[in-house]
């Protein structure tokens, strides 16, 4: 008993501090769950706006004062505070916000309210045209996508596989339920959110039994231990091989890279179309850096890189193929920017495989100016509608630059921009990522990614010729007349999409100072 008692247990400390821009977004994800539980149904729009908008501009702040800080991993050891990870993290911030700016229109007189007046009622029956009537909002969605924030803002800051997977689950599950919640189409909607969810389950146990193998070669699922064992290979490297592959099929999943790209079109078309734009940049954005942080951290041996680089290149080109190719037959809009964002995931993939620090800049600088660009075009999407919500059919949009021509113009902004058009943030974007490709020795991707760029110019201006060089249709869409928030979204996305290709010196900068700052 004596012995017992004098045995001291030690708590190691935590350091808050280095954690706050995640605790910040879990902390106004919670608040908003005590908003849909105490808060009168009138007043709960409202206040879920604006908590979920303080608490992004809080994180965010947050991630201004950590910059001063140096390299450092906290959390015993699960979490690296580097540059790497707060350049990431500023950027889920900056999209999230525009992309909650586009999420919170809700006009539910003129019908512009993307989402069901209430999710749990069954679609067509007379509870929901009930709820309809009353002018019911599920404001729900606020905390479930802060939840989302929270997890996005861990997933690339994760220094160990346990870590990132909980990281995985937390950003992906509140994105499963609000797929579903379209307002229109309610159907096609629900369809999505089960083909995400079943798809997701199965990319996450790929993930997991991946760490798994990892774990039982290496003996941890810390990143560093993973290199000390990566860097000294021996007759176990069966393991680290299939843990390898599996955990790269998990993480493939999530960036939407072919052949695991199947979920992407279906869910993109599916969801609401705001739901569709913050996934599709900020998801985007957070699986990078998760990808990067375990192929340079955990697998930068040179046996390793020696294994994983020539299939991610494979795999690169099959994504540039797929999505180039497949969204020249799309009819849908939303379907046609699913494929491109797939191209967009190939580019990407480029310099994931270049492994420089040259490529680790073009990637950081490419993630944030593609990410405003695809939420700028989503939100114009948002408000081009007919009698049955969105009008996403390509014929409907026949002469719409001759009926609205703001809309039409910002939308050719961000469509040439994707096309890489010269004097666009994305063309900027693209020359540094095949620039590094071609300094690392991989001529060959870069001419694959030339001519799916080619390729992807011919879809894209398909979509600029119909809006206006198209007489328009007698019984054509009507466009929304945006809110504040949404119009502020546009001017952002497509102030920031031409200013960064005219100027994009400051950000450049900024993305090779931080990516040669990565906590090993």
């Amino acid at each position: 008993m004596s012995a017992l008692a004098a045995t001291t247990f030690t708590v190691p400390p935590v350091e808050f501090g280095k954690l706050s821009p995640m605790l910040i977004a879990f902390g106004a994800a919670t608040l908003g769950i005590l908003v849909e539980a105490l808060a009168p149904r009138a007043h709960r729009y409202r206040i879920q706006v604006g908590l979920a908008l303080v608490g992004i501009a809080a994180a965010f702040g947050a991630v201004l004062a950590l910059a001063k800080t140096g390299v450092e991993v906290v959390a015993q050891g699960s979490v690296a505070i580097d540059g790497t990870t707060l350049f990431l993290q500023g950027t889920i911030l900056v999209i999230a916000f525009v992309g909650f700016l586009v999420i919170a229109e809700r006009k539910t007189d003129q019908n512009q309210d993307a989402f069901a007046a209430q999710g749990a009622s069954v679609p067509g029956s007379q509870a929901e045209r009930d709820t309809t009537r009353k002018g019911w909002q599920t404001t729900e969605i606020y905390p479930l996508l802060m939840f989302s924030v929270g997890g996005m803002l861990l997933f690339p800051a994760a220094n160990d596989l346990l870590t990132m997977f909980v990281a995985l689950e937390v950003l992906s599950l509140p994105l499963y339920l609000v797929c579903g919640l379209a307002r229109h189409r309610r159907l096609l909607s629900q369809e999505a959110a089960l083909k995400y969810f079943l798809l997701g389950a199965f990319s996450s146990a790929f993930f997991l039994y991946g760490a798994a193998m990892l774990y039982g070669y290496a003996g941890s699922v810390n990143l560093a231990v993973i290199a000390q064992h990566v860097a000294h290979p021996d007759a176990g490297s069966t393991l680290l091989y299939a843990g390898l592959a599996m955990l790269g099929v998990g993480l493939l999943f999530k960036v939407g890279a072919a052949p695991f790209h199947m979920w992407t079109p279906d869910v993109y078309q599916g969801a609401p179309t705001p739901v569709t734009g913050f996934m599709a940049a900020a998801t985007k954005i957070a699986a990078f850096g998760a990808l990067v942080r375990v192929l340079d951290v955990g697998l930068g041996g040179s046996s390793a890189v020696a294994v994983w680089r020539p299939v991610l290149q494979a795999v690169a080109v099959i994504t540039m193929l797929v999505g180039g190719i497949l969204a020249l037959t799309q009819r849908d809009i939303k379907r046609m920017l699913a494929y491109s964002a797939i191209l967009n995931a190939g580019y990407l993939l480029i310099g994931v495989t270049s492994t420089t620090a040259q490529a680790r800049a073009a990637v950081l600088f490419y993630l944030p100016v593609y990410g405003v660009a695809i939420i700028g075009a989503f939100a114009v999407v948002t408000l081009v509608r007919d009698a049955g919500g969105e009008a996403t059919d390509l014929s409907r949009w026949a002469g719409l630059g001759k009926r609205a021509p703001i809309p039409a113009a910002l939308l050719a902004v961000f469509l040439l921009a994707f096309a890489g058009i010269p004097f666009t943030s994305i063309f900027i974007g693209k020359f540094a990522i095949f620039q590094a490709a071609l300094n690392a020795g991989a001529p060959a991707l870069v001419i694959v990614a030339v001519l799916a760029s080619a390729l992807a110019a011919f879809f894209y201006l398909r979509v600029v010729v119909v809006m206006f060089f198209s007489d328009p249709l007698p019984d054509g869409p009507t466009i929304a007349h945006p809110s504040i928030a949404v119009k502020t979204a546009l001017a952002v996305a497509a102030f920031a999409t031409v200013a960064l290709g005219i100027a994009p010196s400051l950000l450049l900068h900024l993305a090779n100072n931080s990516a040669g700052i990565l906590a090993k």
